[in-house]
């Protein structure tokens, strides 16, 4: 079964492919750039239902007292059709001009992904940079193609075009790479990371040879060993203690103020 968010105008499809397992489908043009509708519009309201979803099958398990059911995962994969981007970032142009982009919109996602109830798979079926970086990072394995049927670069490169880090990306930086000489290869020197490159620096938790259907493979068998760790419901409760100050930084995140900002926060939200 197939749902796309928004109805109107797809820009993501969820699909529940097995009982423990769903798939969530970036279609946003070719590049997959993550834009204010795509997030409030797609993917916050796909997760809704996914978790919707597996709590209602947890519960069942657990009155049935049958654990297995209660298993559950979750991949974001690129547009299947092609296998060039995972994500190209976000839509900077309109992210610059809207204030409340990350304290209402991105933050948001990126602290739902850091503490989802299930394990959650960032499947790289191509280029991944900035924002698409980003929220592969909050996810808790990543799967990339190799590289060798066509490039594909990991690449945090705001340095190169002059915009600065939301608190939310440094901090996430932070709990999930250790080492200060990575954190600074990645920030600072904005370095273009292939995926052999990416997977020794521990970015990486597989690389793949081969296309998109092959790379949804092996986010498939990451699914479906650790989705049986959701199934006594802990899982998103142990991330949100392990990321406790991370996500307490997120929502710190400042942003200015005055009743225009106010107004449109609350005209997007209504």
């Amino acid at each position: 079964m197939a749902q796309s968010f928004p109805a109107e105008k797809p820009l993501i499809t969820l699909t529940h492919t097995k009982p423990s397992l769903w798939i969530i489908e970036l279609h946003n043009g070719q590049d997959n750039r993550l834009t204010l509708e795509l997030v409030d519009n797609g993917l916050k309201p796909a997760l809704d239902t996914v978790e919707r979803e597996w709590r209602d099958q947890w519960r069942a398990a657990q009155k049935a007292k049958n654990l297995e059911a209660g298993r559950g995962a979750l991949i974001i994969v690129g547009r299947k059709d092609q296998d060039k981007f995972f994500s190209n970032g976000l839509d900077f142009h309109n992210v610059v001009t809207n204030p409340n982009f990350f304290p209402t919109t991105f933050n948001p996602l990126l602290a739902r992904l850091l503490a989802f109830p299930i394990p959650t798979i960032a499947a790289i079926n191509g280029h991944c940079f900035a924002g698409g970086f980003m929220l592969s990072l909050a996810c808790d394995y990543r799967v990339m193609t190799d590289g060798s049927k066509r490039n594909a670069w990991l690449c945090m490169n705001e340095v190169h075009f002059g915009a600065i880090w939301p608190l939310s990306f440094a901090t996430i930086l932070r709990a999930k790479v250790g080492d200060h000489r990575l954190q600074r290869k990645i920030a600072l020197e904005g370095h273009r990371f292939t995926a052999s490159e990416a997977y020794a620096d521990g970015l990486l938790d597989h690389i793949v040879k081969g296309n998109t259907t092959d790379i949804l493979a092996k986010a498939e068998e990451v699914a479906e060993k650790f989705s049986a760790n959701a199934a006594n419901g802990v899982w998103g409760l142990i991330k949100s203690d392990l990321y406790r100050d991370t996500l307490e930084m997120i929502r710190r995140d400042t942003r200015l103020m005055n009743a225009q900002i106010d107004d449109a926060a609350a005209k997007a939200r209504l």
